[in-house]
Parts: C-alpha cells; sequence; structure tokens
C-alpha cells in the first residue's frame, strides 16, 4: 500500500469514481477540484488505484475538522483506515474534530480518538 500525505496529485475525477463506490452521487468535477484544493488530502492507493482517503479541512490554528475517511468496501478490516488517522494525527497543525457514521464509534476508539463535543449539522439547500 502506498501513502500519500498531501497529496497534490489526487484530482477531481479519480476522487468521484472512488466516492461514487461509496457514497454514490452527482458529483460536480469543478467544484470537487476546488474542495481537494483547499483540503490535505491523506491516501492510501494500491498499485495505481486509490482505494482509501482522509481529508484534513483546518484554519492552521484554531481549528481542524476531518470532512470524510472513507476506504472501499472490499479493503476495510486491512488497517487502512487506522493508518489514514495515524498519518492525519501527525501532519495536522491543529486539534482535529469530527462526527462518525452511526457504527463507526469502536472503530474511533480503537484508535484512540476521544468521545468530544455533541455534533450538530446546518444543512444548506442546493
Amino acid at each position: 500500500m502506498d501513502y500519500r500525505v498531501d497529496d497534490r496529485a489526487l484530482d477531481a475525477l479519480t476522487f468521484i469514481e472512488f466516492a461514487n463506490r461509496i457514497w454514490p452521487g452527482t458529483y460536480d468535477p469543478g467544484k470537487t477540484q476546488e474542495a481537494l484544493s483547499r483540503t490535505v488530502n491523506i491516501t492510501a492507493y494500491d498499485g495505481s488505484r486509490l482505494v482509501g482517503c482522509l481529508r484534513i479541512l483546518s484554519d492552521g490554528y484554531f481549528f481542524g475538522t476531518i470532512p470524510e475517511l472513507l476506504v472501499l468496501p472490499e479493503y476495510q478490516r486491512r488497517g487502512i483506515g487506522s493508518r489514514l488517522l495515524r498519518l492525519a494525527q501527525e501532519t495536522t497543525p491543529t486539534m482535529l474534530y469530527f462526527g462518525a457514521q452511526p457504527g463507526m464509534e469502536a472503530f474511533y476508539a480503537k484508535n484512540g480518538c476521544q468521545r468530544s463535543l455533541q455534533s450538530y449539522a446546518i444543512e444548506k439547500k442546493r
């Protein structure tokens, strides 16, 4: 497995193809590329295939968050998500806050993440 920290070569089309395997949707390539350019992208490749990605969004001083941690279903339970989290911890300039999908709490606890603030969302209609 090839792990890349701050993967500036990650392009929108590769990410969209990858994300659609986990969160199917209609993603705009231009907006996706803009979003990728605003985050630190930590990736895992099996050869040339993107199989895992964690993105960090941070102001560099006060706040950081993980918008998503994604691993292809057929690559889960191989330590890839755990390794991406460790790389995020080594890379981030700030504390990281993030929400967890229901059922994933044990994964984060196993990886040393501490339960923190309650998560809330304000939805924006698109």
